[in-house]
């Protein structure tokens, strides 16, 4: 059948069924014996049969896609977002469902035309703020959407994350428990923070906070990506606060740049300066030297978007929030 479309009633007649009964495999939408089903099934793989999009969309109601709102702005590391990215797509495509990938920071506005558009059945959004302008939106629409992150007041929408302000307090124990009295966090760019950006702001604030439950001198700063930034801010960090002896890095983008630092800043890790990172785990075992660090679980919390959406899409109920415990894994810089 190379070289052409094979029609359903092509199928139906390999089987030796009706047409409509290999719409109802597709679909779902009846109960068919397993027999029937299998052939069916068998001869869809031996012709090679695609189902139409557009006509399964109209006689279903369903486009069958989801949106996916990544929009790539200023301080954002891509490699990390285009893993939960590739999660999502991934996990989407187990549910038979496509993902259209809205990049633009159209705020409102790009969920809108696409919404209006049907093209797509649900959203799934990132780069969340505490103060999201989005947010209104999506408790209005009629389409179901879960977030990727947390704004300031999630009520009634369906968010999922890695515990970020638990990730910081886990950092600041791990280096507490090893006997440091001084520290400091490495974070975001500034723009990260200034943007209100939920998870950076949430890392900032349990590390803050578990600072005085262990009884840690600590402070919180920005981090910006190039090699000549990052070395004059640990530069500086240093020379202020010589007694300072374990770091903690959020900023994916500067984790090698600050191990460089403080190799030429005369520093041995993790003799001289203790450092933790908030990463991926590839990330933390390339590093030299291999990095403790708590793992940002992209797979993990891509897969679980994609599995609340779809809950929410067959008209189930989904908790309002799942945070993901952090993990922390120890290596050489501790």
């Amino acid at each position: 059948m190379s070289g052409r479309t094979v029609t359903i009633a092509e199928v139906a007649r390999h089987a030796g069924v009706a047409v409509s009964t290999v719409s109802y495999v597709l679909s779902g939408k009846r109960t068919i014996s397993a027999d029937t089903r299998r052939r069916v099934l068998d001869s869809i793989n031996a012709l090679g049969y695609h189902p139409h999009a557009g006509a399964r969309a109209l006689a279903s109601k369903r486009a069958n896609v989801i949106a996916l709102v990544l929009p790539l702005r200023a301080g954002m590391h891509v490699p990390v977002l285009m893993r939960f990215a590739s999660a999502v797509v991934t996990a989407a495509r187990g549910y038979d469902h496509d993902v259209l990938l809205l990049t633009a920071d159209e705020g409102t506005d790009g969920i809108r035309r696409v919404a209006a558009s049907a093209l797509v059945d649900a959203f799934v959004l990132m780069d969340v703020e505490l103060d999201d302008r989005r947010v209104p939106l999506l408790r209005d629409l009629a389409e179901p959407s879960v977030l990727i992150g947390f704004p300031a007041s999630p009520a009634g929408l369906t968010c999922v994350d890695l515990d970020f302000a638990a990730a910081g307090q886990r950092c600041v124990a791990h280096l507490a428990e090893r006997g440091h009295t001084q520290i400091a966090l490495l974070g975001a760019p500034a723009v990260v923070y200034e943007r209100g950006t939920g998870f950076a702001r949430r890392t900032r604030e349990g590390f803050l906070a578990a600072l005085t439950v262990h009884h840690v001198t600590g402070v919180a700063l920005p981090c910006e990506e190039t090699f000549d930034e990052v070395y004059e801010t640990v530069r500086t960090l240093l020379t202020d606060r010589p007694g300072l002896s374990g770091l903690v890095v959020h900023n994916e983008a500067a984790v090698g740049h600050v191990l460089s630092a403080l190799r030429q800043l005369g520093k041995r890790v993790p003799h001289d300066v203790a450092v933790v990172a908030i990463c991926p785990d590839d990330v933390a075992e390339r590093a030299s030297p291999p990095l403790t660090s708590v793992l940002i679980p992209a797979e993990e919390v891509g897969r679980e978007a994609v599995r609340l959406v779809m809950d929410k899409l067959a008209g189930k109920p989904a908790p309002q929030a799942t945070l993901l415990p952090p993990h922390l894994a120890l290596r050489a810089s501790t």
